[in-house]
């Protein structure tokens, strides 16, 4: 057989294509840079430009190593191609621009080149040199740069402003002013952070969650962003997230000391305890934040949960000689007393102020003006815009009350807003209206009731009475009057409710009102019993002058019209855990 012939098979050809592109050219010049081969890295920043004539970078490295080898001119041609063509945004240029000229000792272009830089500029990456460079020229020109603004510090100015609203807790103010500056500078990082934080002080979860996503897409590093998304995730209830960011922040070492303040308060309120300590530790070795007593507040609470009790009470002293006006020191060290260092206790909060339950309980029920330090906690503010939008119905109905103490434009405008929430109850609407009326709100006002809304006035509201007489209205101012400092907000309006309530089922053949004081005394009568408070006729019959049999007269008209031992609960059907909480305390 005649023998078959193989062609061998050909090897592969092992030569790898090179991928000719403008990254390509650009790790060139940088090795050459590297190599301080100046000539052939300009000629590969060339190339670089050629591959991807529209992208800004590349031209700014061309200008780079043009100023670098002294092609000053020829630099800011290239600069200047920038601004004219490829990003006009690319406003660091002028900064560039001005160094050439200065190193080619053209003072009066220098001077030009760096005021149109500070005048239009919005990030401010160069404003410290840009300052310096002007005290230079105005040294070399003999006169003041004529600079008019610096567009920089506008951004600054308007965001230190709203750090500050943040700081005293006037929330919806800070994220009007934050909302305007990042629409205006998009890439002002730190504005969003803060943005984010009042949307989550104000309750807005998932504007919150929006802008730190935003913050992240730009800055995946940024750790504000990522402290703030971590507390976010825990308010939330994501564990999975949360423990995968855990891990990364565990393993942050960050130098300055705003982020080693931002992660040890950060560890804190997550629960790592042992970590939050030992950054507040080296904190206070290094002098970080100054002699702040809120650091050692901080410090003193990471000991505390941490079971070094001696600590605690050492850093808890600290901060009283710091703040010795502050109430704060004191009484956690009071406590701290108290407590058995065998026994180890619940973990307390980080922030810098009285618990709580302190708080609330002392603006719920005060009947003083709020001290100005308590109106202004922006934790206590945070919680209660927190607690009127996510809380129980007798979480919300006490933030009403603390809100009708502090009576500040920001709590007017919540409560406002409140009235036209389509998931709230409608009760708790008529206590917030009541309770804008008390902080003087007079205006109509919308209010969505029975998924209608309808405009209110200052009356009290009563679809059923198409009048109200003044008659009617100074019993009730009486009452109001009389019961002010003796029932909370809750209470009075419960009485506004039922004269309401009477006047409405007798209409038109509502009684003819000689005197308001037996009527007001009756209601305050009916009132007290309602929320289970003592009283009796001869109480209210000394306090409001008129005699028991009126009073007790007026007292079964209104019960038995309204039918109050019977249909208590129909009436005021949100007020029976709340009156049982009254009780109790």
């Amino acid at each position: 057989m005649e023998k078959k012939m193989l062609v061998a098979a050909q090897p592969k050809p092992k030569v790898v294509a090179l991928k000719m592109d403008a990254t390509f050219f650009f790790e060139r010049a940088v090795r050459s840079l590297d190599r301080f081969h100046y000539d052939k890295a300009l000629k590969y920043f060339r190339k670089a430009v050629e591959y991807e004539p529209d992208n800004p970078v590349n031209h700014c490295n061309l200008a780079g190593i043009l100023s670098e080898m002294g092609n000053y001119k020829e630099s800011n041609e290239v600069l200047q191609q920038i601004i004219d063509v490829v990003d006009p945004k690319m406003t660091e240029c002028y900064f560039y621009q001005a160094n050439n000229f200065a190193n080619m000792e053209d003072f009066e272009n220098a001077e030009k080149a760096i005021v149109r830089y500070l005048e239009q500029d919005v990030n401010g990456h160069f404003l410290d040199e840009a300052e310096e460079m002007l005290e230079l020229l105005s040294y070399e020109l003999e006169r003041p740069a004529p600079v008019t603004n610096i567009k920089s510090r506008e951004s600054l100015f308007e965001h230190d402003k709203a750090r500050a609203l943040l700081e005293e807790g006037s929330f919806a103010k800070a994220v009007r002013v934050l909302g305007r500056l990042v629409k205006k500078y998009p890439d002002f990082l730190a504005a969003k952070n803060n943005l984010a934080l009042g949307y989550y002080y104000l309750g807005h979860f998932d504007k919150a969650m929006n802008t730190i996503g935003e913050v992240l897409d730009s800055d995946p590093g940024n750790l504000h962003a990522l402290c703030n998304l971590a507390i976010f995730y825990q308010h939330l209830g994501e564990q999975e997230q949360l423990a995968e960011l855990l891990q990364l922040l565990r393993k942050t070492y960050p130098f300055h000391s705003d982020h080693v303040f931002k992660l040890g308060t950060t560890m804190g309120v997550l629960g790592e305890h042992e970590t939050a300590y030992l950054l507040f530790r080296r904190l206070i070795k290094n002098g970080g934040t100054g002699s702040d007593a809120c650091l050692y507040h901080y410090a003193a609470v990471a000991a505390h949960n941490t079971g070094k009790l001696d600590d605690a009470y050492k850093y808890w002293q600290l901060a009283e000689k710091l703040d010795p006006k502050s109430d704060i020191p004191r009484f956690y060290l009071s406590a701290l007393r108290q407590e058995s260092s065998h026994e180890r206790s619940l973990p307390i909060s980080y922030h810098y102020h009285l618990p709580f339950e302190e708080q609330f309980k002392l603006l719920g029920r005060s009947k003083e003006p709020v001290p100005d330090d308590l109106k202004r906690d922006p934790l206590l503010r945070s919680s209660f815009f927190w607690a009127l939008r996510h809380g129980d119905a007798d979480a919300k109905l006490q933030v009403i009350q603390a809100f009708a103490n502090i009576a500040d434009s920001e709590v007017k405008e919540a409560l406002k807003g409140f009235l036209l929430e389509p998931e709230e109850d409608d009760y708790l609407k008529r206590v917030a209206l009541f309770a804008l009326r008390s902080m003087g709100v007079e205006e109509s006002l919308p209010v969505l009731l029975s998924g209608q809304q309808e405009v209110i006035t200052a009356q009290p509201i009563s679809p059923e009475l198409p009048i109200w007489k003044n008659k009617w209205q100074a019993v009730l101012e009486l009452a109001l009057s009389h019961m002010q400092k003796r029932y909370d907000m809750i209470q009075q309006h419960d009485m506004e409710t039922l004269w309401v309530e009477y006047l409405s089922r007798v209409f038109p053949s509502t009684p003819t009102i000689h005197k308001a004081a037996g009527w007001a005394a009756a209601l305050e009568y009916l009132t007290a019993k309602m929320h289970r408070r003592t009283i009796s006729y001869q109480e209210v019959s000394r306090r409001y002058d008129i005699s028991v049999s009126t009073i007790s007269k007026h007292v079964k008209s209104i019960d038995q019209t309204c039918g109050l031992k019977q249909k208590m609960d129909a009436i005021f059907p949100k007020f029976s855990r709340y009156m049982k909480q009254e009780e109790e305390s």
